[in-house]
């Protein structure tokens, strides 16, 4: 994924798909990537965005913390 960069790891499938929800509507194209093992649960679930929204992206991730 050549340009994208991860800029947020979830331990939930939900917040990870909350948070990908609030960039779209926030017209901002993002990436899930699920690296959790769905039989023993650890692992992580990461978001990626275009190198060119990182740092708008994370402003709106660290509203969505909050």
């Amino acid at each position: 994924m050549r340009d994208w960069v991860c800029v947020y790891t979830f331990n939930r499938e939900y917040l990870s798909q909350l948070a990908f929800e609030m960039l779209s509507d926030n017209d901002i194209e993002a990436v899930i990537i699920n690296k959790m093992d769905s039989n023993y649960l650890f692992g992580e679930i990461e978001l990626y965005v275009h190198a060119d929204q990182v740092i708008r992206a994370k402003m709106l991730l660290n509203q969505f913390e909050k």
